[in-house]
């Protein structure tokens, strides 16, 4: 799996705990946290994408992110936790009373680089041996897996299959690749 480790612990372990008092915040009173940003590292004020993954029993619970920098790291963590946790339609919004069984996961992701196959044994080749972040896009079809995806679809026929429906395309849509491809890093770290 492409993983990078650019960022300090301690930005890391902050990050960390600025997306749990985000949500904290948010449960205790409808406030969304709002921090002085003079102290952050340089690291925290780079403009990359982020995604916020919600565990729960070590299962998924929220996952929402932003594979481009649009905005700070550190506003991204608050704006993307919030939304891992509300927002996320696959799943009913977090309670607070689940507030302390959720573990956080933060992702910081590198950008996207377009890669291009004539051959769908070229693609598996090249994600057997990488195991990236993929982003496909087709028309108004496009879904993204995490490089941590890899964890539990082990091969790259079943994570681009997966990949394609999560898109809304057919599951062997891969075989032709008749859609953009796109591979990126993240840096994961969680609680």
């Amino acid at each position: 799996m492409l993983v990078l480790v650019f960022m300090k612990q301690k930005d890391k372990k902050y990050l960390l705990e600025l997306a749990r008092r985000t949500l904290e915040k948010y449960f205790q009173n409808k406030d969304i946290l709002q921090i002085e940003i003079d102290d952050l590292s340089d690291s925290l004020k780079e403009k990359k994408g982020v995604f916020i993954s919600l565990w729960e029993n070590e299962t998924l619970r929220g996952c929402v992110g932003c594979l481009e920098g649009i905005k700070p790291i550190f506003e991204m963590v608050i704006e993307n936790s919030l939304a891992s946790a509300l927002f996320d339609s696959r799943f009913l919004p977090v309670k607070k009373e689940e507030l302390n069984k959720i573990k956080i996961e933060i992702s910081i992701i590198e950008p996207l680089k377009k890669i291009g196959f004539s051959n769908n044994e070229g693609l598996i080749k090249h994600l057997k041996k990488n195991q990236p972040g993929i982003l496909i896009k087709k028309g108004a079809h496009q879904a993204t897996f995490l490089p941590q995806v890899w964890e539990d679809l082990k091969t790259p026929e079943e994570f681009l299959s997966h990949l394609c429906s999560k898109a809304g395309m057919k599951e062997d849509c891969w075989k032709n690749i008749d859609f953009e491809i796109y591979q990126y890093q993240a840096n994961v770290f969680k609680e």
